[in-house]
């Protein structure tokens, strides 16, 4: 329950101003709030944590105790420095209406990002990886949703560049000590 909870808040929070959502919110701007591509949206931001829960687990039942530990505090390390990289969207010249194009560029965007690398390590820490997996699910969803029902208008008026590098601090300070913890403390 812990892992889904987590995965829940931290991927809502750190899906807040990100590329995808970013990305949705100039579509639904030129599409006039098509249903479809909320559809695409919530169906990506599932996949991609269901991807990113399952290689965790994987590579976590590959790797002794410690190994694993460390390998949570490189994913969390890579979140942040994905949470403090500038977003910058250029918006779409021609909108496509492919849904199938949409959806290819979104899975792309949220495989690499910051929150999905969070689904990532929790679900190599977890005892439960599908908890987490479904936690980052419903949390990439609200908050692929939440871009859509804005806008870009709605998103501009938020502090998301701040908010952003706050969480990508406290992310540091998180692989900083599971690193230290792997390291130093004895089993």
């Amino acid at each position: 329950m812990d892992g889904f909870l987590l995965a829940l808040l931290l991927v809502f929070a750190l899906a807040l101003g990100g590329r995808d959502q970013w990305l949705v919110a100039q579509l639904a701007d030129a599409l006039e709030r098509s249903a479809p591509l909320l559809v695409i949206g919530v169906m990506t931001a599932t996949i991609s944590a269901a991807v990113m829960a399952w290689i965790g687990a994987e590579f976590a039942a590959l790797l002794p105790h410690r190994a694993a530990q460390m390998l949570v505090a490189f994913a969390l390390g890579l979140a942040a420095l994905e949470l403090a990289w500038p977003v910058r969207m250029k918006p779409p010249q021609e909108p496509t209406r492919s849904l199938g194009a949409i959806a290819i560029v979104l899975l792309a965007r949220q495989i690499g990002d910051g929150a999905r690398f969070v689904v990532f390590a929790l679900a190599a820490w977890a005892n439960l990886p599908a908890a987490t997996g479904l936690g980052g699910a419903l949390g990439g969803a609200a908050a692929v949703a939440l871009g859509w029902g804005v806008g870009t208008a709605g998103l501009a008026r938020w502090p998301l560049r701040p908010l952003r590098l706050g969480l990508a601090a406290g992310l540091i300070v998180a692989a900083l000590l599971i690193g230290l913890n792997a390291r130093f403390v004895p089993l």
